[in-house]
């Protein structure tokens, strides 16, 4: 094992498969000569050359329905949106486009494309760039949604992406990518649908993914600390495929569970987990399930609103302390 940062374990996941495939290839803003926006890709076009590290206008719905036609053609392109709130831009082509072809084809069309980049908020980056686009991309059959939390799974589930005949949406956590973490130094593949438990316990189950994963870990160390209780945290690591297995297993150990996300309260992946729990776990619950997510709210600008919108210590530990009734 080594330790390597967030940025650093994407790029070895890119510079791996395309040595070990020439199918595949980076596409978008600023990834070639400037290094990529946040440096993932920092090296790649003086490996790999123009051919295969391709810079891009900023033209969203332009570049990734070049990456369309260029999987139902046979390679496997890594289409890199600056941010995912651009990547609304593109929303028509990643819908209509990548992720309907293979059912409306009678399955005769694969299109195996990864679309990747930061997602969430990052800091003072106001309600235009604060999107985490979780809940919508989550809602749409025919793609997967893998949301890695550390560099291990950053590098593990973007191996994998990039190898599936399927469109990925592989979404990064803006604020995570100087992340530091361990990474095996052999060759990892990670599964999709597979979660990991980052800390064990018996007190309560709080599922969480991307950034808000870090913040539940706190949170639960400081309710240990604290109150004695021990709480399991659960990071699903794919939205699509969903571990359910693994949720309703901690959930019937625990008999309580909170759920904590980025986006915004209505609909979306953290709704779809309270209904599981309720729906397959009814009986094991001495609580109602609960959520911490993002407040009902563009985000603001203002340092002091941003941090009031988006999930906190506080706020996790609130909802832990009132399905324990502590």
């Amino acid at each position: 094992m080594r330790t390597i940062r967030y940025r650093e374990a994407l790029r070895e996941a890119l510079v791996e498969e395309m040595r070990r495939d020439e199918r595949v290839f980076l596409m978008g803003e600023e990834v070639g000569h400037y290094d990529g926006a946040y440096k993932v890709s920092q090296g790649l076009l003086k490996e790999f050359g123009e051919k295969r590290v391709i810079d891009t206008p900023i033209a969203e719905a332009g570049f990734a329905g070049v990456g369309i036609g260029a999987a139902m053609t046979g390679l496997r392109p890594v289409i890199e949106f600056m941010t995912w709130n651009f990547s609304f831009v593109a929303f028509d082509q990643i819908i209509s486009n990548a992720a309907k072809t293979y059912s409306m084809s009678g399955g005769t069309v694969k299109v195996p494309i990864v679309f990747r980049g930061p997602n969430g908020a990052a800091a003072q980056v106001a309600a235009q760039h604060s999107h985490s686009v979780d809940p919508f991309y989550t809602n749409i059959p025919g793609v997967w949604v893998a949301i890695p939390s550390t560099p291990r799974d950053a590098k593990g589930l973007l191996k994998t992406a990039i190898r599936m005949d399927d469109p990925v949406i592989f979404l990064e956590g803006e604020t995570l990518y100087n992340l530091s973490g361990e990474v095996p130094d052999e060759e990892e593949l990670i599964p999709f649908g597979k979660a990991r438990i980052g800390r064990e316990g018996d007190g309560c189950t709080i599922v969480a993914w991307g950034r808000p994963y870090h913040t539940a870990m706190q949170a639960a160390e400081k309710l240990a600390k604290e109150h004695g209780l021990e709480c399991e945290v659960v990071d699903p690591r794919t939205l699509r495929p969903l571990d359910e297995d693994a949720i309703l297993e901690s959930v019937r150990k625990t008999h309580r569970c909170v759920v904590v996300h980025e986006h915004w309260p209505y609909g979306g992946p953290g709704a779809e987990i309270v209904d599981l729990v309720q729906r397959e776990a009814f009986d094991d619950l001495d609580a109602p399930v609960l959520r911490v997510g993002s407040l009902d709210v563009p985000m603001p600008y203002a340092t002091n609103l941003e941090k009031l919108v988006l999930p906190t210590v506080e706020r996790i530990e609130a909802a832990v302390r009132n399905v324990a009734y502590l």
